[in-house]
């Protein structure tokens, strides 16, 4: 089969995760790694992971299916950075589905989906680590069933609720409040792209916070 992945972020930290990918299944397959919407040529499969980007329809129609991995319970978690918010929220699982890519957001059928338990104690990189896990075997589903491959509609039982995207300026946390209040927020900031930062007494301070096992 003819693949590509579409990732608009060289600096993702799966990029390291989806190139091993790569490596392995192109033993059978012609599978391409891009980062540039621009660079499409079409083929059977073409998965969009961490892209930023809106893929038209006349693009999409290059593929036999076109497919997103999203790490929410649609229809719930429409949007941007899921289980970033999710985590801040409070939650102890999450859910990540396997989507088609349609001409809004996150509305595709769904095709599967798969949960996983975050502990209290997980930091990013552990997070991470586990929603990685998850997106691989996914990919790897895709190919196996490919033939048989069918999804569902979302459940129009449930009302849609919707993520914003993120920006630096959510890393912020207070300095007047408690350490546990802000955990969970703190956890889940990526150290290296979206640091967590406070302001006090005129000054800018970044945190980086680092599991220590004794």
């Amino acid at each position: 089969m003819r693949i590509t992945i579409l990732c608009t972020d060289k600096n993702h930290p799966l990029i390291e995760r989806l190139k091993s990918w790569v490596n392995l299944k192109q033993t059978k397959h012609d599978v391409n790694l891009i980062y540039n919407k621009d660079d499409i040529t079409g083929g059977d499969i073409l998965f969009l992971i961490s892209c930023q980007e809106f893929i038209p329809k006349n693009e999409r129609t290059k593929y036999k299916k076109v497919l997103i991995i999203h790490a929410s319970d649609l229809p719930t978690g429409r949007g941007w950075s899921p289980h970033v918010w999710e985590i801040i929220n409070g939650a102890k699982h999450l859910i990540i589905s396997l989507i088609s890519a349609e001409d809004k957001i996150d509305t595709g059928k769904i095709y599967k989906k798969i949960q996983i338990k975050i502990e209290p104690h997980e930091l990013w990189d552990e997070i991470n680590k586990k929603l990685f896990d998850v997106e691989i075997k996914l990919m790897d589903y895709v190919i196996e069933s490919f033939k048989n491959l069918e999804g569902i509609e979302q459940d129009q039982n449930i009302k849609p609720t919707y993520y914003i995207k993120r920006t630096p300026g959510d890393s912020e946390i207070d300095p007047r409040s408690t350490l546990i209040e802000q955990f969970n927020k703190i956890r889940v900031m990526d150290p290296n792209r979206y640091p967590a930062f406070f302001f006090l007494h005129g000054f800018k301070y970044q945190l980086r916070i680092e599991k220590i096992n004794e």
